[in-house]
């Protein structure tokens, strides 16, 4: 595992759970990777203890599992439960966006139109690391007006569990193109103000990501 700082800041499980999650994320641990407690805690320069508590914090948001004799690992969802996933996702994520459209102020429209144009930079330059992130956020600032934060909660950890793979379809299937273009959609709609044509576009969008993923992955594990 490659270097990381020591921590100064907050308390140190907040921090070791932070850092091991966007290590997760990101891909640098893949699935069925263990996390050697011992290991982790030498290379964060910490005992134990906090990267036992980072681990159970890290175990109840899905990321990962426990398994007898081999302990923590990065947590590998089955064709099924991503499907399944992806269908909670259009469910909640379209009705927070049907309560955020009357919502969104111009400063919010503003906040999504930034991520928007970062989220563009990183397509055009290549920079897949981010892609996952960036897709996340921009969904995220969206769905902030809505005043459903139990909703955006649930999403929010449902994203933890699906963001490595809306990365990875990404990159397989080239839909760069197709996404930046639906992302704009989505956004132009909410500033429109027609909540309908948003939510319309963004059950679409959600579900053609979906099936991409999903085509990729049955390919990635025949």
């Amino acid at each position: 595992m490659t270097a990381s700082p020591r921590f100064t800041r907050r308390t140190i499980t907040d921090q070791v759970t932070e850092d091991l999650r966007a290590r997760i994320l990101s891909g640098d641990f893949p699935a069925g990777f263990q996390l050697r407690q011992d290991a982790i805690a030498g290379e964060y320069n910490v005992s134990r203890i906090p990267v036992r508590e980072a681990l159970q914090r890290l175990d109840a948001e899905g990321l990962v599992t426990f398994q007898p004799h081999k302990g923590a690992i990065v947590s590998q969802l089955s064709l099924d439960e991503i499907e399944e996933l992806f269908e909670v996702r259009k469910l909640l994520e379209c009705e927070l966006l049907r309560h955020a459209v009357p919502r969104l102020t111009p400063a919010d429209l503003k906040s999504v139109e930034d991520i928007l144009l970062v989220y563009d930079e990183a397509f055009r330059s290549g920079d897949v690391a981010r892609w996952g992130e960036l897709n996340r956020e921009f969904h995220d600032r969206l769905y902030r007006a809505s005043n459903r934060p139990k909703t955006l909660e649930i999403i929010r950890m449902i994203g933890n569990n699906t963001v490595r793979f809306t990365q990875a379809q990404l990159a397989l299937s080239g839909a760069t193109d197709r996404a930046e273009r639906e992302h704009h959609q989505i956004f132009e709609a909410c500033k429109a103000g027609n909540t309908d044509e948003a939510v319309e576009l963004l059950a679409d969008h959600i579900q053609s990501s979906a099936d991409s993923l999903m085509e990729c992955l049955r390919k990635a594990r025949e």
